[in-house]
């Protein structure tokens, strides 16, 4: 029988296994190491891309707030423009108030019967303090102011005899009424409610 030494062939078996599986496992750490340096540079690039990103909307958002602050300041603005306008409208429709009460006061004003000591308005309440010759003469007075339209109540406060100089008895009056208020007025609060 003939001998076949096997056993270089297996040591060559063996030697080439252990190159293969070197081979193997260095082909495995390259593509790993290729693999992990390529995935790092694409999130690095995805990183570097949310932070501009990032960036650009923080400046957006500061250039948004930078607006809505100019427009809180405009809309302020506006108010007090506003504000200022109705003031001046107010104004521009009451400043013919005190002439006009003063021009319907000496028309209802009784001639030679009657005579004003003293008129005062303070916002809705005109006081009228004065000297008549007799009862019926205020009692006319306050009838002609009711029917004037200025007023929404009338009310005496006070009528006393008063003597004056050469013995002359005269009736002292004070009236108190309070003004009708203006149609605009009556409009807007009616608008309100």
């Amino acid at each position: 029988m003939i001998r076949i030494n096997l056993l270089p062939f297996r040591l060559a078996r063996k030697k080439e296994n252990i190159r293969r599986q070197v081979s193997i496992f260095l082909l495995l750490l390259v593509f790993s190491t290729i693999l992990l340096y390529w995935g790092n540079s694409i999130w690095d690039d995805q990183i570097d891309k949310l932070t501009q990103k990032n960036a650009q909307l923080s400046a957006e958002l500061k250039s948004a707030i930078n607006d809505a602050n100019e427009v809180d300041r405009i809309k302020k603005e506006l108010d007090d423009l506003d504000k200022k306008r109705k003031v001046i409208e107010d104004l521009k429709a009451n400043r013919k108030a005190p002439v006009i009460m003063l021009e319907t006061m000496t028309r209802l004003v009784i001639e030679k019967r009657m005579w004003f000591t003293s008129f005062s308005e303070k916002e809705t309440v005109v006081t009228i303090k004065g000297v008549a010759l007799d009862n019926k003469t205020v009692a006319d007075f306050m009838g002609q102011l009711e029917k004037s339209g200025l007023f929404s109540t009338v009310n005496l406060d006070n009528l006393k005899q008063e003597t004056m100089k050469n013995d002359i008895s005269l009736k002292q009056f004070d009236i108190t009424c309070n003004k009708a208020l203006p149609p605009k007025t009556v409009e807007s609060k009616a608008n309100a409610s």
